[in-house]
Parts: C-alpha cells; structure tokens; sequence
C-alpha cells in the first residue's frame, strides 16, 4: 500500500510539473523564450504567486502594479511611498523577484488577474530578461504581457513604464534594454495603452547611475521610489479618473 501511494503522489506530482509548464506557443514566438510561458518552481516564488491570489481573491482591487522584484520592493525599501500613492487607490502589488515575462505570463493565466477589474495596471517588467534575451525578443515578451492584461482586462487601461537601466556605468546589456523599451514604447495607442520612460531620473548625462538613488545600481532606494512615483502621478491619476495626489513632504525620505 505504501508503495502505491508513493507512486500515486509521484505521478501527481510529474503531471503537476507538466501543468505548469506546458503552453501553446503562437506562430513565430516559437524561438523565442520570453513569451513562453512557464511558472518557476521554488519555494519563495511559489508562496508570493499564492499570496496574490489570494489577496486577488478578496476582490476590491482598482490598480494592479506588475513587474518583478523592481516593483515588489515597494513592499519594502517603498513601502511609505506606497502608502501615500497606491494604498488609497486599493492597489495590488503584482511583483515577484527574479521574473522575466515568461513567468509574469505564466502568473497572468495562473490567478494573478482572476475576477478582477481594475481601472489600472501599471506594468515594468524585461530587467532580469537582459541576461537571457535580445532586445528585440524582450520587447516582444513586453508585448505579450501587454496582449494579455488587454486580453484578460479589457476595461483596464495600462500603463506601461520603461524597463529601468542598471549597472553603475553603460554596458552592452543597457543597449539591449534600451531596444526593447524603443520596441515597448510602439504598444501605446493613447487610448487603452500608454508608455512613459523614467530612465531620465535615475541615469546621469555620463550614463552613470547615482548610489542615491539606487543603492545596487538596480533597485530604487526610498527617494527613488519618490521620483518614480511623483514622475508618474499625472499619467496614474488621469487613468485611475481621480485628482493627483499631492507630493510626499521631502523630508520624509531621504
């Protein structure tokens, strides 16, 4: 009996692992990974991905914020600026360290969006694509998430931000990024899709990048989440159909 049962969660286990990721892969995109589909399978990435949809499940979400650990981090080192700019507006934070838009792809068809309708998606994500990817094949996985928020949330209006650069000084991997955003940038229609790239706050003239403002050349601190916000609250308050929030006091970050 015990060896039956072993080979019964064996097998449930192999077809859970097929579940996850097998995909239908249109025409064209076959070569490319970064519009696949497919769920990562640790532990950490597992609970995040659970703990969305549950909070997605209690419903009453307005904005949706999707990306990677970029965007997750406003769980943490801008956590206050979150308060002041999202929490109001019943926002959900849709980032999970790590991912590349195959995995946010995967999360879309996997309860991420399931029984909502947001007014808003505000959507950063490609960065951790860079090592894995050309640029032209990330801006085609940036289209593909895009595709599926306008799929999935046709009433939801999308903000679409830029990829950010990293790295403290200009490498070959920031010109990749930078053609995958030029690629981004084509989605907008003024109508239910809108870009706007903030790179211009974070990379200097020399195309360095300030400890300041992001402490590992990659992740905003506390005051770079403040720009990033601030830089944004017009588009996001025009989409959301409320009044822009006033700035946060700049003594408050530092």
């Amino acid at each position: 009996m015990r060896i039956r049962n072993h080979q019964w969660r064996t097998g449930v286990f192999l077809l859970f692992l097929v579940t996850l990721t097998f995909t239908v892969v249109p025409a064209g995109w076959a070569e490319n990974s970064a519009v696949v589909p497919v769920a990562r399978t640790n532990a950490n990435w597992i609970l995040r991905h659970e703990s969305i949809n549950q909070q997605v499940r209690q419903g009453h979400i307005d904005l949706i914020y999707v990306g990677d650990s970029i965007v997750e981090h406003f769980n943490h080192q801008g956590k206050e600026v979150w308060d002041h700019y999202y929490a109001g507006r019943n926002a959900l934070n849709l980032g999970i360290g790590g991912d590349r838009t195959e995995h946010v792809l995967w999360r879309l068809d996997h309860g991420n969006i399931d029984g909502i309708t947001p007014k808003l998606a505000i959507v950063m994500i490609g960065q951790n694509n860079g090592g894995h990817n050309t640029g032209e094949e990330i801006g085609e996985g940036v289209t593909a998430v895009v595709q599926k928020l306008r799929a999935k949330l046709p009433a939801t209006k999308i903000l679409l931000l830029g990829i950010f650069q990293r790295r403290e000084r200009p490498t070959p991997e920031r010109a990749v990024l930078a053609q995958a955003n030029e690629i981004a940038a084509k989605l907008a229609d003024g109508k239910n899709i809108f870009y706007k790239d903030i790179n211009y706050l974070f990379v200097r003239p020399d195309g360095s990048i300030p400890k300041s403002l992001m402490p590992d050349f990659e992740h905003p601190s506390p005051l770079g989440h403040r720009l990033w916000a601030e830089a944004i609250e017009r588009e996001v308050s025009d989409l959301m159909g409320d009044k822009p929030l006033a700035p946060m006091s700049q003594g408050r970050i530092h």
